[in-house]
């Protein structure tokens, strides 16, 4: 799943104003931000094998630091905490917390039995990959409610509020769906060094979420 962690991480905007948009986009896109990382320096493994999945060419192998349960709880609890030494806001720090825990259960939903919830146990996956159309419909039907979410308690103050919005979201939909379409990656590496660039994400999140105000009442 990917952007329907950007959906979510657009639907608890609303529950923890103070939070940065940007923030919470890095806090449900954690494990994916982490394991690029961990995959170039082999510390994980995936295979790529054509057909795997209709929506995926990806076999994780191996990715337990970034991907089970139990290690997105530890991150979660990372991030939450380093938030509330930094703000020293508890609701901001809980909601960063449950946000990444909340990659795991998304993740749940469209994975081959792939994840662990402990390092080495047995693993879950109901399989939605397996479906491109039920991928695409169930995915961009969360994305869209928690972007129309988001969009409806954040008004715009000026055109980069706008625009800022609108450029990142059709970006995310276009990689999205390219990843669905296009042919299978060369190599893990390349998909670790293409990996990174999501990087970029939260920055742009945070950067538009500053043009954006808050509607009383919402």
């Amino acid at each position: 799943m990917f952007i329907g962690h950007e959906g979510v991480a657009f639907a608890a905007k609303p529950v923890e104003r103070r939070v940065s948009l940007g923030t919470l986009v890095a806090a449900a896109q954690l494990p994916d931000l982490l394991w690029p990382i961990f995959l170039l320096l082999g510390w994980e493994q995936v295979q790529i094998v054509p057909g795997h999945a209709a929506a995926s060419p990806f076999v994780f192998t191996h990715y337990p630091i970034s991907h089970s349960l139990v290690a997105m709880a530890g991150w979660g609890i990372a991030f939450g905490g380093l938030h509330y030494l930094l703000r020293r806001n508890l609701r901001g720090a809980v909601t960063i917390a449950l946000l990444v825990v909340s990659h795991w259960f998304l993740d749940l939903i469209v994975h081959l039995p792939d994840l662990p919830i402990v390092p080495g146990g047995r693993t879950y996956g109901l399989g939605l990959w397996n479906s491109v159309a039920g991928t695409i419909v169930v995915e961009g039907l969360l994305f869209v409610i928690c972007l129309a979410v988001y969009v409806r308690t954040t008004p715009a103050r000026d055109r980069i509020g706008s625009i800022g919005l609108w450029s990142f979201v059709l970006f995310i939909v276009a990689i999205w769906l390219s990843g669905l379409y296009s042919p299978p990656p060369p190599s893990a590496r390349a998909v670790g060094w293409f990996g990174l660039a999501s990087w970029l994400l939260p920055f742009w999140a945070g950067w538009f979420d500053r043009h954006r105000g808050a509607r009383l009442g919402a």
